[in-house]
């Protein structure tokens, strides 16, 4: 226990373009950011693009998620050869910040991110009293990709 206190831990989302939560798993904070989703069934249960920061970047689980059903686009680090990517996909990124958005509001109005906790439990309470408190929000924030296609397709 002692070492878990000491690092803290790491929330994992996937949420779409609603703001919506979609699945979520908590690890240690010292844990890869890539193992969750080589590791846990996490990615079983999606389909489609993922998103992800520069902290996502594998070869190999790129592979797997791809055999999954699962398109992994990341950001390249400036030591990687430049690839291919669709337009779309590249408008998508950029609109990536949604998750900070989601993480922001989930820190500061429902309260998630508290060092003081005495207890597991408590932790676990507060942090799923929290997603839960969203869930029910009127207002996510959300993105519209449609409108950027359009406006594309306009230029084009």
């Amino acid at each position: 226990m002692f070492f878990r206190l000491v690092h803290g831990f790491k929330l994992h989302l996937i949420i779409n373009d609603k703001g919506e939560i979609l699945d979520f798993i908590i690890t240690p904070g010292n844990i890869d950011d890539r193992k969750p989703l080589s590791d846990m069934n996490l990615h079983k249960r999606i389909f489609g693009k993922l998103f992800g920061d520069k902290g996502y970047i594998s070869k190999d689980l790129f592979e797997q998620l791809f055999i999954d059903g699962v398109h992994l686009i990341t950001k390249i680090k400036k030591n990687m050869k430049n690839s291919l990517m669709l337009l779309q996909d590249k408008i998508a990124l950029r609109k990536r910040a949604l998750i900070e958005t989601v993480n922001d509001e989930l820190k500061n109005i429902c309260q998630v991110e508290h060092t003081r906790h005495r207890s597991f439990d408590n932790f676990i309470t507060n942090l799923l009293s929290g997603l839960i408190a969203y869930s029910f929000f009127d207002k996510k924030p959300s993105i519209n990709l449609q409108e950027d296609i359009v406006d594309l397709k306009r230029l084009v």
